[in-house]
């Protein structure tokens, strides 16, 4: 990790983002695989960088660095609505039984930065496995 460059900028920001999917079914273990796969193929395409990942049945950690000209509303709203149009495309049979009326991921989410002193503490924190 630690800063990286574009042409004029030189940068170190790290977001942790959790969010549940609609009424905190415990929904996602089942699609996870395809869920990392979609989380990690759209990241790459808008140059955020994927530094922890963990996917529980009810909520996501999402580690990233990404540019500073991205905002993290626009990172979580991206990311979110790109993995949702996916998962329906992919699961909708299965998620129709948890998910009436539409939707996937629930409007809220935590938002957090880093940099380095702190990075290390929270990849530590999302790679454990016992998450509540």
């Amino acid at each position: 990790m630690g800063e990286k460059r574009s042409n004029h900028t030189v940068y170190n920001i790290n977001y942790h983002f959790v969010w549940c999917p609609k009424y905190r079914h415990t929904i996602l273990e089942p699609i996870e695989d395809s869920l990392e796969a979609s989380f990690r193929a759209m990241c790459d395409e808008y140059g955020y960088e994927i530094l922890s990942l963990h996917i529980s049945p009810d909520h996501v950690h999402l580690f990233l660095s990404a540019h500073p000209k991205h905002a993290p509303s626009e990172i979580v709203r991206t990311v979110k609505s790109i993995t949702a149009r996916e998962m329906w495309e992919q699961y909708e049979s299965y998620l129709e039984e948890y998910l009436w009326g539409g939707g996937f991921w629930e409007e809220s989410y935590y938002v957090g930065t880093a940099g380095d002193v702190s990075t290390d503490t929270i990849e530590q924190y999302i790679e454990r496995t016992e998450h509540v």
